[in-house]
């Protein structure tokens, strides 16, 4: 007797091979059995007539490091697909966090990640999955180290390290390696990782070497210097001898549209034709999301978000960021790249600065009555630097582009601030994917994009037992028609579920059923075997 049967859908399964019609079988959360005539009584019969069965979709980045305690996590999740996220990404994962560093390293990941209660046990790696083990999940949850937050851990803010701290930096992170974790992420973007060298980054990466686990990074430029930045992952990649995979690929800024990343892709194209591990992943929208602060050049950020904060009070120091971001190109320049109307408030938590939620800074200066950067600086200030923006920055031609890359697959890079407005992605970038360049654009065909969405990211991170509906495989598994799958959510109204998965199961129980979101919470804590 199975479980759950699933009757006469076409099985996607996740390989990227044509769609064939068959029964799929589900018994003690796995796959139990695929076939054309499945001759087994169940429990559960799904009708899956007219709808596609896939593997459950994979989001192997995400930000929900905090958010997954509250109450309301994964339904957002679920309602496009999702049964696995991994988060910890761009190096700004909330574990592990020695407590001396706590306040200072939340203020500076809040914008992404939302706070992180004190009730967390985010002391280590361990203590933070095994306090997830404990928690109801909707989801399948798994984590990556972060290097920036290994390194806060160790020096705070410092843009320098001595030998010592260089030395405490490998065994911390050698201790991240035996915890569970799916892979160790970099943040080159954010502080304190913008402060590396390569050579240091290289040396501070050294226990991963050879290892097979994956690293995952942020480049320390996406505007005009993008190339450059690829250009450093590969030279890092090849020292350390592991997978590398360039987290959401991109090209900042109309002056590098339609050239950047084209070159970048010849250029991993040949890494991986001379037996270099690596790919790419890219969230489907031209607007991202993360921290206001970002617009600043990277050695003004050393202190953290407290200094930070502090140093804005000081005339000369605003004198001086004002002098770089006007002209400055060897960072990312996002003001000069896409101009303040391009930069778009999304979270502000005092009262008096809410109303500016959705304004660009463009519109926000003018109603405050100053110039755009006295209006930034000003903000930032009020807020201890606390405020989350969405900027539009990149060009659609180039995200088609690296979604038909064979190596690339789909990702949300979903942020979590606790105030304002979240961006689209946290509700609907996989459906997007199928609604957008599947249906709409034909810019994949359905195969390519549910392998993009599974087993291409399964891959990645080394889920051996995800991502693919096959025999023996864990039963998350996805049941929709790809006619009316689609994404409700906008940048205006972004809280909108996603519309289309009639069924969702994880670990083998109907987690959606029947298009709503069931009481089951079979999620499970991921871990690399």
């Amino acid at each position: 007797m199975l479980d759950i049967l699933i009757l006469g859908g076409t099985v996607v399964d996740g390989t990227g091979r044509a769609g064939f019609r068959a029964d799929v079988g589900v018994k003690d959360g796995k796959i139990a059995e695929i076939g054309r005539h499945i001759g087994v009584g169940a429990v559960r019969t799904v009708d899956a007539r007219g709808c596609c069965v896939t593997p459950g979709f994979l989001d192997i980045h995400r930000h929900a490091d905090a958010a997954v305690l509250k109450p309301g996590f994964g339904k957002a999740e679920l309602m496009q697909g999702l049964t696995t996220v991994v988060n910890g990404n761009c190096g700004l994962s909330a574990a592990p966090c020695p407590a001396e560093r706590r306040e200072a390293l939340y203020a500076y990941l809040a914008p992404v990640t939302g706070h992180v209660p004190e009730g967390l046990h985010t002391e280590s790696l361990q203590a933070y999955l095994a306090q997830l083990r404990t928690l109801p999940l909707r989801v399948n949850v798994g984590m990556l180290a972060g290097l920036g937050t290994l390194r806060a851990g160790v020096c705070g803010y410092a843009a320098q390290m001595d030998e010592a701290a260089k030395r405490t930096l490998q065994v911390r992170l050698e201790e991240a390696l035996v915890s569970g974790i799916l892979g160790v992420s970099l943040g080159l973007g954010y502080a304190p990782e913008s402060f590396f060298t390569t050579q240091e980054l290289i040396c501070a990466l050294q226990p991963v070497k050879g290892s097979g686990m994956p690293v995952t990074v942020h480049m320390r430029q996406e505007g005009s210097g993008v190339v450059g930045a690829l250009t450093e992952m590969l030279t890092v990649a090849r020292a350390i001898k592991t997978p590398v995979e360039i987290s959401h690929l991109k090209a900042i800024g109309r002056e590098n549209w339609k050239t950047a990343v084209p070159e970048m892709l010849g250029l991993l194209d040949h890494a991986r034709q001379q037996g270099l591990d690596i790919g790419c992943d890219v969230y489907p929208y031209p607007a991202g999301s993360t921290q206001l602060v970002h617009i600043l050049p990277p050695e003004l950020q050393s202190g953290g978000a407290a200094t930070l904060t502090q140093k804005l009070c000081d005339p000369a120091f605003r004198a001086h960021a004002r002098a770089r971001m006007e002209t400055g190109d060897d960072f990312e320049n996002i003001v000069k790249l896409v101009g303040w109307e391009n930069i778009v408030l999304s979270s502000l938590s005092r009262d008096e600065n809410r109303p500016l939620t959705g304004k660009s800074m463009a519109e926000a200066a003018a109603l405050l009555g100053k110039d755009a950067y006295d209006a930034a600086f000003d903000l930032l200030q009020s807020e201890a630097c606390g405020i989350s923006m969405i900027d539009f920055i990149t060009d659609e031609q180039d995200i088609t582009a690296i979604l038909q890359a064979e190596f690339s697959c789909v990702i949300s890079d979903a942020t979590y601030p606790d105030t304002g407005l979240w961006h689209p992605r946290v509700y609907g970038a996989f459906a997007r994917v199928l609604e957008r360049y599947v249906r709409q654009s034909r810019a994949l065909t359905l195969e390519q994009a549910v392998h993009k969405m599974t087993g291409r990211p399964a891959q990645v991170l080394g889920l051996t037992r995800k991502g693919r509906l096959a025999e023996g495989m864990d039963a998350d598994v996805c049941v929709f028609d790809p006619e009316t799958v689609c994404e409700r959510g906008t940048y205006d109204d972004p809280a909108q579920y996603a519309r289309g998965m009639r069924y969702v199961l994880v670990n083998g129980q109907l987690a959606v059923d029947d298009g709503e979101v069931s009481g089951n919470r079979s999620g499970r804590v991921v871990t690399r075997v």
